[in-house]
């Protein structure tokens, strides 16, 4: 046997964490094992930096300042697993291509927008999607077409604000209140709103405990 049987005594983010796949089509997404959880969001939310600050791994998930950057569905699984039947990981966390930018070629747009809308209306091992909002600028329309989509979808998500550190402290809890405000009558959207830096660290103990109580496992 090839893992580490204790492995799953340990705590969810205290372990390391690998990068398994890049996801560029539906088709070579992975056999529906582990729970998983996304993160979506506008271009240069910041999604990459967010989940390397989570799993405390500076160069897990690519980051660049040039967005459009991650085109794929990238998976990442904690380490020390056989990935063989009975021995999968406890959940995925899937790194998802950013959407709402115009400068790319429209065919590469058009072709990673409908990979992210197909895998989120058709992943049934998706658990949840944490929709990243840059608190520099609030939920925008293109943001406001996700949510549309999961309401529809019935795809249960949660609402991160990225890069609070950005902002005057004073403003960070009334923009978690009116952000709150405006998702509070959508179906599928989880009653409370987050505020992260990756840069400060601020928030990432609340995200890292949400997700595991989302897939039921000790942070």
């Amino acid at each position: 046997m090839t893992a580490d049987r204790n492995t799953d005594d340990k705590p969810l983010f205290g372990r390391p964490w690998i990068f398994i796949r890049g996801v560029p089509a539906m088709k070579f997404l992975p056999p529906e094992g582990p729970l998983e959880v996304a993160f979506a969001g506008r271009s240069n939310v910041g999604k990459s930096s967010l989940i390397n600050a989570l799993v405390g791994h500076k160069g897990l998930a690519r980051t660049s300042n040039t967005p459009g950057r991650t085109q794929e569905l990238n998976y990442f699984v904690p380490d020390g697993y056989s990935g063989q039947a009975g021995d999968l990981p406890p959940m995925a966390l899937v790194d998802m291509p950013g959407y709402g930018y115009a400068q790319a070629p429209k065919e590469h747009v058009d072709a990673w927008t409908k990979l992210v809308f197909d895998y989120l209306r058709g992943r049934a091992t998706l658990k949840r999607v944490y929709v990243l909002i840059d608190s520099r600028h609030g939920l925008k329309k293109n943001d406001e077409e996700v949510l549309d989509l999961l309401d529809k979808a019935a795809v249960s998500y949660q609402v991160v604000l990225t890069k609070t550190d950005k902002i005057k402290e004073p403003a960070v809890p009334k923009l978690v209140s009116e952000t709150l405000e405006k998702i509070r009558k959508r179906p599928a959207a989880y009653p409370e709103v987050l505020s992260t830096s990756s840069e400060k660290g601020n928030g990432l103990d609340e995200l890292r405990a949400a997700i595991c109580l989302t897939v039921g496992h000790s942070a």
